[in-house]
């Protein structure tokens, strides 16, 4: 279960919540230019757009959770269990499997519009990684320096592309229904509201913050949909860097996850925020913090070498660091 979303203020800034049970060794990965994507059942990528993302700790290979282009464009892909629907083979499509499709759009295209030409051609084949890493079932929410985002989704009827106007995404239902039940929240604000209960009755606005009275804070997933939609297009913050990154997490922190509140039928195991990062992608620079190290830190894609060949890895700080002042 995770959360994503975008956030705009001078420039363009997109990251998620990574929520789940156990860690992959996740770590920063740099995809140079040249280094060449092999594909399953498409022809190879000698040269692409440089990525950074946070992936898997898989050797030779990025397997992308989340990650953005020199060009700007991200992309994050999020659980969809229940929902997600992947293919046979069909000849005239474009056939890249699941864990192909970071790679393969952020490699291609530099913008959202360019991203809904090429997923018109995708078809998403049900090939897992390795017999030992079974395909996850995803769907996907992409975003561009523009600010323009888009939810994809893989279902029985073939890939919807929806355009996403509150820049966010959760799990499950789908994104329409998602989107449908933030219906129910229209009432709120974040101004207190004028008393309409009716009668003579004299009632106290006791508290700030009444207007919200009736968002959610529980961590399914519709209510994180609700309550980062209503977060995020409230929120404020200066225009710098240091002011829009602290905000982003800031966002994204009223749906983390504390290990222990979600129980997953296994006395050891509770699903929990892992990660959460934040692209600046206008700059290609990625910050995160972690569930254990909630410092945050940044890696610059620029200031590596962006015409090499060969993956750069960043193994994820996963421990507390405390700044003593005295």
């Amino acid at each position: 279960m995770c959360t994503a979303s975008n956030y705009i203020t001078d420039k363009h800034y997109f990251g998620r919540n990574f929520d789940y049970e156990i860690s992959y060794n996740e770590r920063v990965t740099i995809t140079p230019r040249n280094y060449e994507f092999k594909f399953r059942k498409i022809d190879d990528i000698k040269t692409h757009y440089a990525i950074i993302g946070i992936a898997a700790g898989i050797d030779g290979y990025p397997l992308y959770y989340d990650a953005c282009n020199e060009k700007g464009l991200a992309m994050a892909g999020l659980n969809f269990a229940g929902n997600a629907v992947y293919r046979e083979f069909e000849e005239g499509m474009v056939n890249i499997t699941p864990f192909e499709l970071i790679p393969y759009t952020l490699g291609c295209a530099d913008s959202v519009s360019e991203a809904k030409e090429l997923l018109a051609e995708i078809n998403l084949v049900n090939i897992n990684f390795a017999e030992e890493l079974p395909l996850s079932p995803l769907h996907w929410m992409i975003s561009d320096n523009n600010g323009d985002a888009i939810v994809v989704e893989p279902m029985a009827d073939g890939l919807r592309v929806y355009d996403n106007p509150v820049g966010v995404l959760t799990n499950n239902p789908p994104f329409d229904k998602q989107l449908f039940y933030l219906n129910n929240y229209r009432h709120l604000s974040n101004k207190n509201p004028e008393s309409t209960f009716g009668g003579d009755i004299d009632l106290d606005e006791y508290s700030r913050g009444m207007g919200a009275i009736g968002l959610p804070g529980d961590l399914s997933s519709s209510s994180r949909f609700a309550k980062v939609a209503f977060t995020r297009a409230n929120s404020y913050s200066d225009a710098d860097e240091a002011s829009s990154v602290g905000q982003f997490f800031h966002i994204l922190k009223s749906v983390e996850q504390q290990n222990g509140c979600t129980f997953i039928d296994d006395p050891d195991l509770y699903e929990y925020t892992i990660y959460t990062s934040c692209y600046n992608t206008q700059d290609g620079i990625l910050y995160y913090n972690t569930y254990m190290n909630s410092q945050i830190s940044a890696v610059d894609l620029n200031k590596e070498d962006l015409d090499s060949t060969d993956l750069i890895n960043y193994p994820l700080i996963n421990e507390e660091q405390f700044n003593f002042i005295n």
